[in-house]
């Protein structure tokens, strides 16, 4: 298995694309939030941090090995503007399992970016990769989080109690899933490749 996007991937409104240091400062505009990194597992970073990871772990742009995770900027296709970014980690080539994430910048909610991200994602996990699932694991307490993943067709298949001390407390963690017999669910407004199917 080899995952190696022609980039961008296109959605009707984003460009999914690697990130650079370009991006440094759009990425600081929500990932040094507090009220970003409230539910996730960063801090508020600083200039330092993105470039560090810029230059090492965002740094993958296809996944070659259990392990590897691609971290793609969503950017406006009519302005250029970053809104977020999702990942795709590919867990294991056994059990072709893969998990996503996603974090986006507040200024742009309520405009269901995320959630056409991130279902460009999934047609990547699962058209291109031919991953058997998907998953996503959420601090039970974002709940924002978890209708994003319920809107996608991911199923809740677990609740686990107090199962992680995270940032200075005990908190739960709701797991989430999608098999690629279940893919597509429900077109997406706007997904040209739904449409195409």
């Amino acid at each position: 298995m080899n995952l190696a996007p022609v980039y961008p991937v296109r959605s009707a409104r984003l460009l999914l694309r690697p990130l650079s240091a370009t991006d440094v400062d759009a990425l600081l505009a929500y990932r040094s939030l507090p009220e970003v990194c409230r539910y996730v597992p960063f801090t508020p970073m600083g200039p330092e941090d993105v470039l560090d990871r810029l230059r090492g772990p965002w740094s993958c742009h296809a996944l070659t090995q259990e392990g590897d995770a691609l971290v793609l900027g969503a950017e406006l296709a009519d302005t250029g503007d970053l809104v977020g970014d999702v990942m795709l980690r590919w867990i294991s080539a056994e059990h072709q399992c893969g998990e996503l994430g996603y974090v986006f910048n507040p200024a742009h909610s309520g405009r269901g970016l995320a959630t056409e991200a991130v279902h460009a994602l999934l047609h990547l996990a699962f058209d291109d990769f031919g991953l058997h699932r998907v998953m996503a694991r959420l601090d039970a307490r974002n709940t924002a989080s978890a209708r994003l993943a319920a809107r996608l067709g991911l199923r809740q298949e677990a609740h686990l109690i107090e199962n992680e001390w995270f940032k200075g407390e005990w908190t739960d963690e709701l797991d989430f899933a999608l098999l690629g017999r279940e893919w597509p669910p429900p077109a997406a407004p706007g997904c040209r490749a739904c449409a195409e199917a």
